[in-house]
This record gives C-alpha cells, structure tokens and sequence, in this order.
C-alpha cells in the first residue's frame, strides 16, 4: 500500500467533514480484504445530507484524479457507497449504520488516526499537554464548603 492512498482516504474523509458528517472512521482493511485498503465509514442526519456528504466525496477526490468507478444507493440516501478502488467510502443515516455496523464486522482492521480538521476536535498546540476534564464529585458529595 503506498502514500498516496492513505492521502486519498484522508482526502475522502475531510471531504465528508466539509459537508457536517459525523462520526468519521477510517480502517485500514488492507491485510483483511483483496479488494480495497480503506474503508471510510461516517454519518449523515438525513436523506439529502447522506447524499450531500457522498456527492462531495465523488467530486473531491475526481477533481484530484480518482474518479469513482461505482456509486450504490444514491436514490435512497440512506446508505450511499462510494467505490474508488483503494477507498471505499461509505455514507450511513444513523439507523443504516447501526444496523448494519461495519466498524464492528471490521473490527480487526487498524483505525486510521484522522487529523482534527477532520474529527472537529481541537488539536493540542505543540509541547502542550491535551487538556483534562475537571474532576467530578463523587456520588453522595457535596458541592458546597461546610
């Protein structure tokens, strides 16, 4: 597997971040499947935005030469999968992706680390160390100083 397609599937799932999808997962199938190396596997909330966040994938990552070369379930909206050979993208409703549940089927496949701009999480800066949750009271404790 090479550079390049490990750079497409991040390209396929900061395109589907541009467009509000949830819950982006890529996992390297490589070693598990002949057919592809990555699955990128995220949510959209409704029809037209499943097929908002697949049409984005599909225009992306043609614009960058890899066209896709097959497109399921556009007409439905409700899980669109988008074949570019090395990447396969899968766009779920949350119904259709908890039903279904791919991130479990594959679960032996590594999970590509996806970069903040992607997961919307902040990145710490460098030499900062990642910011901690307040420490909560335990059951039965008082909030208030006696």
């Amino acid at each position: 597997m090479t550079r390049e397609v490990k750079d497409l599937a991040l390209m396929a799932a900061r395109a589907a971040a541009e467009k509000k999808a949830t819950d982006i997962v890529a996992l390297d199938v490589a070693k598990l499947l002949v057919v592809t190396d990555y699955f990128i596997i995220c949510t959209g909330n409704t029809d037209r935005q499943v097929r908002t966040i697949a049409e984005e994938v599909e225009i992306t990552l043609k614009r960058a030469g890899f066209p896709a070369i097959g497109v399921e379930g556009e007409a439905e909206g409700k899980w669109v999968l988008i074949d570019f050979a090395d990447v396969v993208v899968h766009v779920f409703q949350p119904e259709e992706r908890d039903f279904y549940r791919l991130e479990k089927l594959w679960s032996d496949a590594p999970r590509l680390e996806l970069p903040a701009d992607v997961t919307g999480e902040p990145a710490a800066s460098p030499g900062e160390p990642e910011p901690q949750a307040e420490p909560q009271p335990e059951s039965g404790e008082a909030d208030t100083e006696s």
